[in-house]
């Protein structure tokens, strides 16, 4: 971690995540079934790091075992998304990217019950923040939205899954060092695959795009936030502190929120807000641990970054 934050790397990383943020805003306004859009923004994200590998020459690993790892990280990844996405048409961006967030929880269970790692009172503390406030987000919702309760089921095991991602993709890089574009290679057609079957049971009649428009949204989607947003996050996370970092990760689900009460006029009364304060609260404090797979779904590509391409 740099000792002197870059001024630059803090606002690559806020903008990086409000463009996740803004990311949900797509998947609320293109009528494409949940599970297609998942399939199609890894589609997208897989031809351009297939692409990217190519001109870097990076190879495939030579282990099986850490490529069916790789491939995977990318199942769980399309079920994040796909579970993300049904969470934002039942409860909108807001919640929904909230809940997902809750991702560094279920990252800090795997790390304890397969990793050994121990649990600080800070992070026990967070996670009991955490769910004071996911209580006051889900009362008055439960109360004024029939989806609410698949809305708030999806979108915190979208978090499970994507906890799930990031383990597999630790567990390619232990069985064999892997290039990042090859690595996001095996990621994409991982979760490719892994959302044909659902897509053609759930999203009948919704898979393809219907309009140039469409398509140009899914593109977009595909490759800004799939491949420029997590770029802009792995180039900045070296260069600011551990503080500062879990800081401005919290700008995407305060983007989401933002977002979805200005844009989409979804309503969120204040004791919402009070819960959307002290969840992001928890998340933050939780990001605290101070070791290299703190904040989950980044650090690793924040590796990959400083050790290759600095």
């Amino acid at each position: 971690m740099a000792d002197n934050p870059s001024p630059s790397a803090a606002i690559g990383l806020a903008i990086g995540c409000i463009i996740f943020g803004l990311g949900s805003l797509i998947v609320a306004h293109v009528a494409i079934g949940s599970w297609a859009m998942s399939f199609w923004r890894l589609a997208v994200s897989g031809i351009i790091f297939t692409i990217l590998a190519k001109m870097m020459g990076q190879r495939l690993p030579r282990s099986r075992r850490a490529i069916v790892y790789g491939l995977l990280s990318g199942a769980f990844l399309g079920l994040d998304l796909a579970l993300w996405h049904e969470s934002i048409h039942a409860v909108g961006p807001g919640i929904s990217t909230l809940l997902n967030s809750l991702q560094i929880f279920f990252l800090a269970a795997i790390g304890f019950l397969y990793f050994n790692e121990r649990q600080s009172i800070l992070q026990l503390l967070s996670l009991c923040m955490a769910l004071f406030g996911v209580a006051l987000i889900g009362s008055p919702e439960f109360a004024q939205n029939t989806d609410a309760t698949w809305g708030f089921v999806a979108g915190i095991v979208s978090g499970a899954m994507l906890a799930a991602s990031m383990t597999f993709i630790r567990k390619t890089h232990d069985t064999e060092p892997t290039s990042i574009f090859i690595l996001m290679q095996l990621v994409s057609i991982g979760g490719v695959l892994a959302m044909v079957v659902p897509m053609l049971i759930f999203d009948q009649g919704a898979i393809m795009p219907a309009t140039w428009s469409q398509v140009g949204w899914i593109v977009v989607y595909g490759a800004i936030m799939q491949c420029l947003a997590w770029g802009l996050i792995a180039y900045s996370i070296p260069k600011l502190s551990l503080t500062m970092v879990g800081l401005l990760l919290l700008t995407e689900p305060i983007a989401a929120l933002i977002i979805d009460y200005s844009w989409l006029d979804k309503p969120i009364n204040t004791l919402q807000w009070a819960g959307a304060i002290l969840t992001m609260a928890a998340i933050f404090l939780g990001s605290l641990k101070p070791k290299p797979r703190a904040l989950g779904r980044y650090r690793f590509f924040a590796k990959f970054y400083k050790r290759h391409y600095k």
